[in-house]
């Protein structure tokens, strides 16, 4: 699993300087039951376009890149 967890961490760090270049980035919580948890944080957390970017751009991503990962959720 910690296996995992770096590759998603690796993944995300691909992922940020778009996220940033808007104003908002994504932090790893916890990978747990094939989910990954993120926390969006700047500019993401009140963009009308939240779940485009968290499931078609992140969960994709995730998704294809690193065996184990089924979706993306926003950490509560």
């Amino acid at each position: 699993m910690e296996n995992t967890i770096t590759k998603i961490k690796e993944v995300l760090d691909k992922i940020r300087p778009q996220l940033q270049a808007d104003g908002g980035d994504v932090e790893f919580v916890k990978f747990e039951d094939g989910l990954v948890y993120v926390a969006l944080q700047g500019a993401c957390t009140n963009c009308s376009y939240v779940n485009v970017t968290l499931y078609d751009g992140i969960e994709s991503i995730l998704v294809a890149e690193v065996p184990g990962v089924i979706g993306v959720e926003l950490a509560r």
